[in-house]
């Protein structure tokens, strides 16, 4: 997947990258979470 020019980002193929790709979205909404229950 290419973004831009010079930018490529590598998605991981098979079981690695799928689990990683959940870790990455369910550690960014508990991050989300805490952030916008902190801001009250």
């Amino acid at each position: 997947m290419r973004l831009g020019r010079n930018t490529e980002v590598r998605v991981l193929g098979g079981g690695a990258g799928c689990l990683a790709m959940i870790l990455i979205s369910v550690i960014l909404s508990v991050l989300l979470t805490l952030l916008v229950n902190l801001g009250r």
